[in-house]
């Protein structure tokens, strides 16, 4: 054994931390890993040797001879093989196959740049063996939410949208978004679909649109015969919320505006409050009392009238 197998077998290893021959495991959920994640990795383990030892659950070999699942570890597992070891540090523990392959499913969701179409295959593969979205919260530490966003698309998403995920097509956030677009009218799902495919809307721009139109059909203008009008395509769907972009556009414009010229009373307030010659004619005239809320804009140590 070298001095990377050495480094990792300090007497401050718990017992149940064993050298393992890398031949004589098996991983049980291989997975394709970041280029520069796994040259990191590399690295890591070359200079200051492996901080946490990969973990593996025990079975019996044909040959008599031990062999092991590996649980957790891949790319340290991978790394110590490019680097030539024959032995790992690795923490055994006593699982049945089916904790051992959720704990590997969950593992690999987990960890750090892993792709959303993995996570989506994974979240597939724990849901058919049973576990609860609470269990995969749990494990993964993924959020409740987005947990429940793909079990969402999983149970009620059409399977063209799956497959546009898979293919790469689509992202798995606009899929998630048409998705629940389509379990509340199947027509604005389809457009909300045919809008993102065409390129009309991106994704950060799905969740927008179908807040609008929610929103149109409850408040929106009517037409002759009481009925809201409603786009009725993907490209009207489009115009129509480019026009409300346009419109909160000119809003925020507007009070821009309305907050600058504010800025520029203030201002001249504050100049003609800070003449003496100013203050003494309004005195005069009575004159010299303002609003408590514009005398306190304008920095003025005077009660304000309150009407």
């Amino acid at each position: 054994m070298n001095n990377l197998g050495e480094m990792k077998m300090s007497n401050e290893m718990p017992d149940h931390v064993t050298l393992v021959p890398i031949e004589r495991i098996e991983v049980l959920n291989s997975r394709d890993r970041n280029a520069k994640v796994f040259e990191e990795i590399v690295e890591n383990i070359q200079s200051i040797g492996l901080k946490k030892p990969i973990t593996v659950t025990e079975r019996p070999g044909l040959n008599g001879e031990s062999v092991y699942l590996l649980v957790c570890g891949e790319g340290r597992l991978n790394a110590f093989r490019l680097l030539g070891e024959t032995h790992i540090p690795a923490l055994v523990v006593a699982v049945s196959d089916e904790d051992a392959f959720i704990m590997s499913l969950a593992e690999n969701i987990a960890r750090k740049g892993h792709r959303p179409l993995e996570v989506l295959a994974d979240i597939e593969l724990l849901l058919a063996r049973d576990a609860s979205i609470d269990i995969i919260v749990e494990k993964t530490g993924l959020s409740q939410t987005y947990v429940r966003d793909i079990v969402f698309l999983l149970e009620k998403g059409e399977e063209r949208l799956i497959q546009a995920v898979q293919h790469g097509t689509l992202p798995l956030s606009a899929a998630i978004q048409i998705a629940r677009a389509k379990t509340d009218d199947d027509d604005l799902g389809s457009m909300l679909e045919e809008a993102y495919q065409t390129g009309e809307l991106k994704t950060n721009q799905l969740y927008e649109a179908k807040k609008l139109l929610v929103k149109r059909r409850e408040q929106g203008p009517k037409s002759k015969n009481g009925l809201t009008k409603l786009p009725n395509s993907a490209h009207s769907l489009v115009k129509t919320y480019q026009k409300e972009v346009q419109r909160q556009h000119k809003m925020v414009l507007k009070a821009e505006h309305a907050m600058q010229r504010l800025l520029l009373v203030v201002q001249g307030l504050k100049t003609l409050f800070g003449d003496a010659n100013f203050v003494t004619l309004l005195r005069a005239e009575g004159l010299d009392t303002l609003p408590q809320y514009l005398a306190e804009r304008i920095g003025l140590n005077v009660e304000g009238d309150a009407q």
